[in-house]
């Protein structure tokens, strides 16, 4: 996911992410900046591949962010789908699988699709509307407008 911050944080979008290797506070617990970054940003965004259901870290980070989606009734949390992930590989993950049953989650556009760019740019359009979903730039939007370094596979960003 390379792609991810050239387009959310580039020309096409004013998102402010924040990542691990560049936003968390040096000699602060590798948790505490954790919880931080959950509690403080408006999105966190999951980007799952068969890597992410493995590791601890990112882990801690959906519990986090799957709890506070519950316990404050705010969409909070975006599930992206790198990779095809089978329902059993997910099925011991319990909150993910419950934010995956109660909420839209995207999925990356596979290799195979005909129109690559075409699909991708729409993927990068529906995660800037979920990302935008329930924020209050969004509420404006739709008022002033009636119509319409981690390793690969590892990435959870929270958007401040």
């Amino acid at each position: 996911m390379d792609q991810l911050i050239p387009n959310l944080e580039g020309n096409k979008s004013s998102f402010k992410l924040c990542l691990h290797h560049r936003d968390f506070e040096l000699g602060r617990n590798i948790v505490d900046n954790i919880v931080s970054a959950v509690y403080n940003s408006r999105k966190t965004i999951c980007v799952v591949s068969r890597k992410f259901l493995t590791s601890e870290w990112c882990s801690l980070e959906i519990q986090l962010a799957s709890y506070r989606l519950f316990a404050e009734h705010r969409d909070v949390l975006l599930l992206v789908f790198l990779e095809q992930i089978s329902e059993k590989q997910v099925s011991s993950y319990h909150r993910m699988r419950k934010v995956m049953l109660k909420k839209t989650y995207l999925q990356w556009p596979s290799s195979d699709c005909p129109d690559q760019m075409h699909v991708q740019e729409l993927f990068w359009n529906q995660l800037r509307r979920a990302i935008r979903s329930g924020s209050r730039q969004e509420a404006e939007e739709v008022n002033t407008d009636d119509r319409e370094e981690q390793e690969p596979g590892n990435t959870v960003t929270h958007i401040r």
